[in-house]
């Protein structure tokens, strides 16, 4: 008893209690794949590392205030968007921006990290490159379940990818 106690403590500590990770089962051929962008949009892809400190807490990222996807440690998700100017933010006790320029056919790349809060861990964005990214080695797509408009489904990667799918991705 003591011990579930201490675990916790250490989740409260490290990061709050608040959003459970995503149950969802990335089909193998779709681990990490990035397709080209759509004709005449570009591409960012937000992921979040398997780092552990912060694990409790989600990475929830918006435009304009409006939620595009949500992502646990060790995911990510590939938002399509039309060319021009756009800020991407992450809150929670605290508020966290980063702005893009995208060109068309451009493919960029956000990191979200969780940093040391006053009361509970705070998401941070940050521009990467693709061999940050590539560096995670096996990260998995966000749920589905939480995509909002834009963010391209496991079937729409595929697809741009020119990757077939042969198993099923099991959502929990």
């Amino acid at each position: 008893m003591r011990l579930k106690h201490l675990a916790i403590f250490a989740a409260v500590a490290v990061g709050g209690l608040s959003v459970p990770a995503m149950a969802y089962d990335t089909p193998p051929e779709l681990m990490m794949v990035v397709p080209p962008a759509p004709k005449g949009k570009g591409l960012v892809v937000f992921y979040r590392s398997a780092s552990i400190f912060g694990a409790a807490i989600s990475c929830a990222v918006s435009e304009n205030d409006k939620k595009i996807s949500s992502m646990g440690v060790g995911r990510y998700f590939v938002y399509a968007a039309e060319p021009g100017k756009h800020s991407f933010s992450v809150s929670s006790e605290a508020k966290d921006q980063v702005t893009l320029e995208l060109e068309a056919d451009e493919v960029q790349y956000v990191g979200c990290r969780i940093k040391m809060g006053i009361m509970a861990g705070r998401p941070d964005l940050f521009p990467a490159k693709e061999a940050d990214f590539r560096g995670n080695k096996k990260l998995s797509l966000s749920d589905p379940k939480s995509y909002g408009e834009g963010v391209l489904k496991p079937e729409e990667i595929a697809t741009l990818a020119g990757v077939t799918v042969t198993t099923p991705a099991a959502a929990h």
